[in-house]
């Protein structure tokens, strides 16, 4: 959201052109009344000596600094430098919960070179730079997210002023997508907040409340927003954020207010400690390890951050200014970042609901299993205020699950997220019973229970003896088609998969199915709960495994497979991680669970034959004989300890392994051989997802993969990986496997295609 955001900037006009156009007072208030005539996005009011700059975006929920946004700031700033009646000036948005989110990414996507996009930054941090150097104070009032460009923008500012709003959060997102802050975020943020502050905040792209902002430096005051009144909170908030905005302009213009505050010791003692190259160059040198340690060097974008950052504290704002913009246009042209910013359009799409509005609300949701699934989906649905039943079938499981809800609710307040009130008042939205109670009011209901057809088919009976007829009954099974679980209804177009992924409350992906006969409300139903749930959402087609679960399950079948080759679980993590994945294919088996991995390798070969083999099942199978089922039983792959991050491997895992051991190909054992060779499967089947019809866009399968598997974020996905890999790169890398371990291996025909024809992308 990012970089970009502060770009394009503003002012085309020349000295010279600006001083003949406001040459005297009748031609000034002429240019301020035509302009305000054709002005859609930026307008202000003179109220005595202090101009109030107002920013709404008609066109959009949230403001960005697009180019038709920044040409009317910039006629609206040369107009208010020009007139000599006004002293300050107030920059403030109209639209209730955000300043500026940040820039249009798409202006960065118009550019073709480097060179474009480096001039783009160049052109911003000129213009903030003008900002800054204004003779006549600027305020930043912020109110919502002030994100990107749009903080760029607010410290170039004089003076902030922010309200004190979970809405109203500051942040240089920018490394998100493969940029970095591009109009002088990377000069000013060291310099305002120090050294460590700037790299947290730009290295990890995370979002800082308003109240944390004015400890770091960042806000110079906060307001409490107001209740409601003749008017809604947000308005009056907004209303009375400007009026003491306003005061502070003014106070600033008499030296009431200074704009630099006295230093305490321990500032000054930080800033004397800093004075030194060799303290500096720690901090360089720590920051760089610790990127380089979580990123694999696989992401550009946080070194050259820290690249920027370094020349302008060493070398002077001149050469760090020139590192911003350049290293701006480099990483804007890089995979990356093209990859990245897919990454954002395509959850854009996937949180909107492309099957219209339902005809009827989800008021009241029943749960059925208070399992670790069970009691995930409760606490995000609570979370967003749905009137929630939670049933399990024994009170000892009830009370656990119950117990996790207020868990997950209670760290929120432990952390300052919402008060103990805000987390009692949530809580009262759950019911937890061993009954079918209270299912007559039920508008849908979300099954969790235990992965066996008998077992959903009975719980379905139930449920649509006790439901009323509309009531939609949805599934959370990870693979059993959602056609054969509805052959048990009476009434199968309320029958929809709603697949979530454990943690329920960190998993950002809903994967929802549909079969031939799920109605389009009850899908648009589905999706409307998820996104209420705050998910991620894609829609796929029935069959086994869906579109997730079937592209992992050949990617840890051939993990199983390198394992047995000789690899240890540590070394088969290095390789995945080194990829770019951020867990490890062993790792993901564990929290999986090896039971359940057993489960969806028996289910899955048996669907789909020998293509789907690698290693051998059996092997998974005596783990679970000998209770080896991953993270939750303590034991799997490795060894698992409360209170304890470092895990060792299993060393009965050993013993396993021996037993079934096989000897490696040394044509196809390279480190590189292996890493592609889980990657291919992985990607092929996606690729034979979307020629079956399965997905319904390549969006959506890389959004899937990305967040619901872990594909690497930094390769945007696997449809996204064969267009700037090569479909015919990949083929061939296949056809070497193919010859040693067989169909497993064979390309699907779309694959084929886009080998064949270079010019074909599943991205245009």
């Amino acid at each position: 959201m990012a970089g970009v955001r502060a770009l394009g900037l503003l002012s085309r006009l020349t000295v010279r052109q600006r001083y003949t156009l406001f040459s005297d007072a009748s031609r000034r208030n002429f240019s301020v009344t035509s302009s305000l005539m054709a002005r859609t996005h930026v307008n202000y009011e003179i109220k005595g000596d202090v101009a109030v700059i107002r920013i709404n975006d008609p066109t959009s929920k949230v403001n960005t600094l697009s180019a038709h946004l920044q040409k009317e700031m910039t006629e609206i700033m040369d107009e208010i430098w020009a007139n000599d009646a006004i002293t300050s000036a107030v920059l403030i948005s109209s639209k209730p919960g955000c300043f500026i989110a940040g820039a249009d990414i798409n202006m960065i996507q118009a550019c073709k070179t480097t060179e474009e996009v480096t001039n783009l930054s160049q052109e911003g941090q000129k213009m903030f730079e003008k900002i800054e150097k204004s003779p006549k104070p600027i305020i930043a009032a912020i109110n919502g997210s002030c994100l990107g460009g749009g903080l760029e923008l607010a410290i170039a500012c004089q003076y902030r002023v922010a309200t004190k709003n979970k809405k109203t959060v500051l942040g240089t997102p920018e490394v998100l997508l493969g940029l970095l802050p591009g109009a002088g975020g990377t000069q000013r943020l060291p310099k305002m907040i120090g050294l460590p502050g700037a790299f947290d905040m730009m290295l990890t792209g995370r979002n800082i409340r308003s109240d944390k902002a004015k400890k770091m430096g960042l806000v110079h005051q906060l307001l409490d927003t107001l209740g409601p009144g003749l008017k809604s909170p947000e308005e009056r908030t907004i209303e009375y954020l400007e009026e003491i905005a306003v005061d502070c302009a003014r106070g600033i213009v008499n030296k009431k207010i200074p704009l630099t505050k006295e230093k305490n010791m321990m500032q000054k003692i930080q800033d004397y400690i800093m004075s030194y190259p060799f303290v500096r160059n720690q901090i360089y040198s720590t920051v760089q390890k610790k990127v380089m340690k979580q990123t694999k060097g696989l992401y550009p974008a946080p070194l050259k951050i820290i690249e920027c950052v370094k020349a302008g504290v060493e070398q002077g704002l001149d050469a760090g200014y020139l590192a911003e913009s350049q290293n701006f246009g480099k990483l804007a042209m890089t995979s990356e970042s093209r990859a990245l910013i897919g990454l954002y359009h395509g959850q854009v799409a996937c949180k909107k609901n492309r099957f219209g509005v339902p005809k009827k609300d989800v008021k009241t949701l029943a749960i059925l299993g208070a399992g670790l699934m069970g009691a995930g989906i409760a606490q995000v649905s609570v979370d967003k205020g749905i009137n929630t039943i939670l049933k399990d079938t024994t009170l000892e499981g009830l009370n656990r699950g119950q117990q996790q809800v207020y868990k997950g609710l209670n760290d929120k307040t432990k952390k300052k997220s919402i008060t103990s009130f805000e987390r009692d008042s949530t809580l009262s939205n759950l019911t937890g019973q061993l009954d079918y109670s209270g299912f007559q009011k039920a508008d849908m209901v979300i099954e969790a229970v235990f992965e066996d057809i008998a077992i959903k088919h009975k719980v379905l009976k139930e449920v649509e003896a006790v439901t009323p007829p509309e009531c939609i009954f949805a599934s959370n099974t990870s693979a059993l088609p959602i056609k054969d679980i509805a052959a048990a209804s009476t009434r199968p177009e309320k029958v929809v998969g709603m697949h979530y992924f454990s943690p329920v409350d960190k998993m950002q992906l809903l994967e929802i199915i549909t079969t031939d006969k799920t109605s389009k409300d009850t899908t648009a139903s589905a999706v409307a709960v998820g996104l209420k749930q705050g998910k991620i959402i894609i829609v796929v087609g029935d069959g086994p495994g869906f579109y997730t679960t079937r592209c992992l399950a050949p990617m840890l079948a051939e993990a199983v497979r390198v394992l047995q080759e000789g690899v240890d679980p540590k070394k088969l993590d290095s390789l995945t991680t080194g990829f770019g994945f951020p867990v490890g294919a062993a790792t993901l088996a564990d929290e999986v669970g090896i039971d359940v991995a057993a489960h969806v390798a028996d289910d899955l070969g048996k669907a789909f034959g020998s293509r789907f083999g690698g290693g051998n099942p059996e092997l998974l199978k005596t783990m679970v004989e000998k209770g080896f089922k991953g993270r939750k039983s303590g034991k799997g792959c490795y060894l698992y300890q409360p209170g304890l991050k470092h895990k060792e491997v299993n060393p009965e895992l050993e013993e396993i392994l021996e037993l079934y051991k096989m000897t490696p190909n040394p044509a196809v054992s390279s480190d590189s051989d292996v890493q592609y060779r889980l990657v291919s499967r992985f990607v092929n089947e996606a690729v034979l997802c979307l020629q079956e019809g399965i997905l319904a866009n390549p969006v959506e399968g890389d959004i899937g993969a990305v967040f619901g598997l872990g594909f690497p974020p930094c390769l945007g996905g696997p449809f996204r990986f064969v267009d700037t890999f090569g479909a015919d790169k990949l083929v061939e890398k296949m056809r070497r496997f193919e010859e040693v371990y067989g169909n497993q291996f064979s390309p699907c025909p779309l694959l084929l295609d886009h080998a064949k024809d270079p010019s074909k992308k599943f991205h245009k």
